[in-house]
């Protein structure tokens, strides 16, 4: 059985003080993925390199205190990727990309950050690159390995992917054009949402805002995916999403496969 987490930490440290060591020492993960640590390789020397007794890989963001992102893994990676190719994205620490491959198999675990776009339209817009750019490059790795990126993609793809889709037609987040990148992402380039495949039913939140009683009345958003080509995603066997305790805004996605590394 493999274990895959993803979980936007908003911060490692910061997720830290809240147990999140704890709870990933009792989650028994082969990897997680985690988004926004907000950190530089200084600090988390001797501290978060490595958690759980799986080794950290990190793309961090050139700006202090800034999104980045990590993968931990168990077993030692044949090979590491740490972003796109792009020059204005890989700046802000968003991919990084595990490869495990074997003779008979060429395998990838990649935790991924897309952009937000809910402060302005500048950063709409810089979310609205990123996705042109994301799909040529899942295209080319579909062609090339079996994959499952996991991470906060900041789109709920359909109405009962979030409480209030009505009011939220025209934010960040659930805007025509963002779900017609996941519908193509699904459709076209042909990956699956695995948790979708597992679990049809709605109320199904990843993410809760900080404002007002979001997170007491299950007023959410399902941020979080894991996003893997077919083969992958058929061996998948069991969801969870961790709400017993709060280690973020987001909440971690567990999702239990029929496989090993």
């Amino acid at each position: 059985m493999f274990r895959l987490v993803t979980l936007n930490l908003n911060g490692i440290r910061s997720a830290a003080t809240k147990g999140f060591m704890p709870f990933a020492e009792s989650l028994a993960a082969d990897c997680m993925g985690v988004q926004e640590i907000k950190a530089q390789a200084a600090d988390l020397a001797g501290r978060f390199d490595t958690v759980a007794g799986m080794k950290g890989h990190f793309h961090y963001a050139d700006r202090k205190g800034y999104s980045g992102v990590g993968l931990y893994a168990r077993h030692e990676p044949s090979d590491m990727r740490l972003g796109i190719g792009n020059a204005e994205f890989d700046a802000e620490g968003r991919y990084v990309e595990a490869r495990f491959d074997t003779p008979k198999r060429r395998l990838s675990i990649i935790s991924c950050y897309f952009p937000s776009g809910s402060s302005g339209e500048l950063r709409q817009q810089a979310k609205f690159r990123f996705l042109a750019l994301m799909a040529p490059h899942l295209v080319k790795l579909k062609t090339e390995r079996e994959f499952i990126l996991v991470g906060d993609v900041n789109i709920a793809h359909k109405e009962i992917d979030l409480k209030n889709w009505r009011s939220n037609r025209k934010n960040s987040g659930f805007l025509p054009e963002e779900r017609a990148w996941m519908s193509h992402a699904l459709d076209e380039i042909g990956l699956v949402d695995v948790f979708r495949k597992l679990n049809p039913h709605p109320e199904q939140y990843t993410w809760w805002s900080n404002r007002g009683q979001a997170w007491a009345k299950n007023v959410g958003w399902r941020l979080d995916y894991h996003l893997a080509t077919p083969g992958l995603a058929e061996k998948a066997v069991h969801e969870h999403i961790y709400l017993e305790q709060r280690f973020s805004d987001h909440a971690p996605l567990v999702i239990d496969y029929d496989f090993t590394l």
